[in-house]
C-alpha cells in the first residue's frame, strides 16, 4: 500500500511542476486564440487528454485499469455548469490548472481560488442539483481498447523519438540549454501532465484536486486522507517548479484580486458540481474516456471564456476610442 502511495505522490508532484513550468491554463488558451489566432495551447491541453486516453487503453488491454470513473447524462445542467465554470475561470483570471501555476509563482491571492471552490461546493444546492445523473452507456474508449491501444503506442513512439533524434544533432551547448529550460512548451508540459495522471489513476484511483475539495465540502470521508496528501504534493510540485525556474516572487494581496479569486472559485465550484466535473476532471477523465457530457461541458466553458474576454476587451477599448475623436 505504501509503495503505490509514494509513486502516486511523486507523480502528482511532477504534475504540479509541469503545470507551473508550462503555464497550463484554459484562459491562457482562449487568450492565445483571440490575440494571436493560434490554437497551440488548446491543442496541447487536448494532447494531455490523448495521452491519458492512450494510457488507459493500454491499461485496459493489460487488465490493470480497474474500475473507471462513470459518465453522466447530458441535460441543461451540463451547459449551465460549463458556462459557470467558464465565467469563474474568466473572473479568476485562470482556470483550476492556471490557479496552480499562478500560486506556484508566488501569487498568493490564488490561495483564495480553492477556498472559493470549496465554498461553491458547499452552497451549490442554492443554485441547482448537487450531483449528476449517471449515464448507462460505458466508455467507448475502453470498449475499443484493442484497436486504440496499439495505435497509441505507435503515436507515442513517433511523438517522443522524433524530438530525441532532433536533439541528438544539435550542438552540445544547445542541448544543455534545452534540457535546462525553465519555461516548458505547452505540449511538453501537458504530455507530462497526461502521463503522470495515468500513473496516479492506476496507483491511487480516481483523483483530481477539485474532487478533493468537493469531497471535503460533501464530507465524504472515503479515501479523503490520500486525496489531501496528493493535493499537498500537487501544490508542493508547483511551488518547486516556480522556485527552481526563478519565477517565484512574492506578489502582495490586493482587495480586488482577492475578491476575484474567491468569487471565481465559487463560480467554478458551482459549475463543477452541476456538470459534474471541473476543468481538470473534464480534460483528464471525461474527455479521454470519450464521455459526451465532458466534451459538451468543456466546449461550453471554452466558448464562455472567449465571449467574456471579447466583451471585456471591447469594454476596455471604449474610453480609448472616445478619447481619439
Amino acid at each position: 500500500m505504501l509503495a503505490p502511495l509514494i509513486l502516486a505522490a511523486l507523480a502528482v508532484s511532477a504534475m504540479g511542476f509541469a503545470i507551473q513550468r508550462g503555464g497550463t491554463c484554459t484562459v491562457a488558451a482562449v487568450d492565445e486564440l483571440l490575440s494571436n489566432r493560434r490554437l497551440h495551447r488548446l491543442t496541447a491541453m487536448l494532447e494531455a487528454s490523448l495521452w491519458v486516453a492512450g494510457g488507459l487503453a493500454i491499461a485496459q488491454l493489460l487488465q490493470i485499469a480497474g474500475s473507471m470513473p462513470r459518465g453522466y447524462a447530458i441535460d441543461r445542467w451540463t451547459v449551465i455548469g460549463g458556462a459557470l465554470l467558464g465565467l469563474g475561470a474568466w473572473l479568476n483570471g485562470a482556470c483550476v490548472f492556471g490557479a496552480i501555476a499562478r500560486l506556484g509563482s508566488g501569487e498568493w491571492a490564488y490561495v483564495l481560488t480553492p477556498v472559493g471552490f470549496y465554498v461553491g461546493c458547499l452552497s451549490v444546492p442554492l443554485v441547482g442539483r448537487s450531483s449528476g445523473t449517471p449515464s448507462q452507456a460505458g466508455s467507448s474508449l475502453l470498449m475499443a481498447a484493442a484497436v486504440l491501444g496499439p495505435l497509441f503506442v505507435a503515436y507515442a513512439l513517433a511523438r517522443t523519438l522524433r524530438p530525441l533524434l532532433h536533439l541528438r544533432h544539435r550542438h552540445r551547448n544547445e542541448r544543455v540549454a534545452l534540457l535546462r529550460s525553465k519555461v516548458w512548451s505547452p505540449h511538453a508540459a501537458t504530455i507530462v501532465i497526461g502521463v503522470t495522471f495515468v500513473v496516479t489513476l492506476l496507483t491511487a484511483g480516481r483523483w483530481a484536486y477539485t474532487d478533493v475539495l468537493a469531497d471535503l465540502a460533501r464530507r465524504m470521508a472515503g479515501g479523503l486522507g490520500v486525496g489531501v496528501l496528493l493535493l499537498i504534493a500537487l501544490y508542493a510540485g508547483a511551488l518547486l517548479g516556480g522556485w527552481t525556474a526563478g519565477r517565484w516572487r512574492h506578489v502582495a494581496f490586493s482587495a480586488p484580486q482577492i475578491a476575484r479569486c474567491f468569487a471565481g472559485g465559487v463560480l467554478m465550484g458551482w459549475g463543477s458540481l452541476l456538470i459534474p466535473g471541473s476543468n481538470d476532471g473534464l480534460i483528464l477523465i471525461g474527455i479521454p474516456l470519450l464521455y459526451p457530457y465532458a466534451w459538451l461541458a468543456f466546449a461550453t466553458m471554452f466558448v464562455t471564456i472567449a465571449v467574456a474576454l471579447a466583451a471585456q476587451r471591447a469594454w476596455l477599448a471604449r474610453p480609448r476610442a472616445s478619447s481619439m475623436r
